[in-house]
């Protein structure tokens, strides 16, 4: 097991399984600059280690995930249409660096998930929360415009209807509410929570990792209205070729638990 730290972001190694926590829970969370930087720095470093099998994003202290911007600075590198272009680059990169990360990603969602924290959510695979977490983004209070990556995500997840209420109403929806409406894919009761995000993350990288890494190459092309190619729609099946699916296939039929490599 390893364990690094800095002052907004934890990463902890163990095993297949990374944990990377968003670490300023006096502030619940809430996203500054320096923790933007230090995302993407921790996201891009784990896309190209593949010793990885999953990563849990979650937020420190139990009480959020992440409940948005920390608008205090806005004043000092915010304030101006300028600033803003600046602002975003650090945002955009960490929010593609868990987008395209190839391994599967799993927000792990307690209490306040609001603004940019539901952002970041919107753009890992999976979504499990408990029972007292609350959805927003109320930017409107603000005048604030959601930046298109973050709007391409959500309208991605819950479509616009509810990408509009979200937005346009700057309603907060309770986990319930959120479960209806697509943002999260499962509840769990808020003591059981991290036993079954832990778990979840366990299936995963108890799977053949080179089949996780397609599957999530496959849906993003899959969303891609231009016709696949004759290569393209053979691809699903190169799987057979490689060391896990041999294992997989023996190791069911020995009644064994596979030893999958990634290759």
């Amino acid at each position: 097991m390893s364990d690094v730290q800095s002052e907004s972001v934890l990463l902890k190694l163990e095993g297949t399984i990374a944990t990377v926590t968003l670490n300023r829970p006096e502030k619940l969370n809430a996203f500054n600059l320096e923790m933007w930087q230090r995302l993407g720095d921790v996201m891009e470093d784990l896309g190209s280690n593949d010793h990885v099998r999953c990563v849990i994003i979650r937020g420190a202290g139990g009480r959020a995930f992440a409940a948005g911007a920390d608008i205090a600075e806005f004043e000092q590198v915010r304030f101006s249409s300028k600033q803003a272009v600046q602002y975003a680059k650090p945002m955009d990169r960490a929010a593609e660096a868990i987008r395209d990360c190839p391994h599967p990603t799993l927000a792990f969602i307690e209490g306040a998930c609001m603004g940019g924290g539901l952002e970041i959510a919107a753009q890992c695979d999976l979504r499990i929360a408990n029972k007292s977490a609350k959805f927003g983004i109320p930017i409107n209070k603000i005048g604030n415009v959601l930046p298109y990556p973050a709007m391409l995500a959500l309208v991605d997840l819950v479509g616009r209807s509810v990408t509009f209420e979200l937005l346009l109403e700057g309603r907060i929806f309770t986990a319930e509410e959120a479960y209806t409406k697509g943002l999260v894919g499962r509840l769990v009761e808020d003591r059981d929570a991290e036993v079954e995000v832990y778990a979840s993350a366990k299936r995963i990288a108890e799977g053949a990792p080179m089949v996780a890494r397609w599957h999530k190459q496959n849906a993003t092309r899959a969303q891609n209205p231009k016709p696949l190619s004759a290569t393209e729609k053979l691809q699903p099946f190169l799987c057979c070729d490689t060391h896990d699916y041999k294992e997989g296939i023996r190791a069911f039929l020995d009644k064994r638990r596979p030893n999958f490599k990634g290759k």
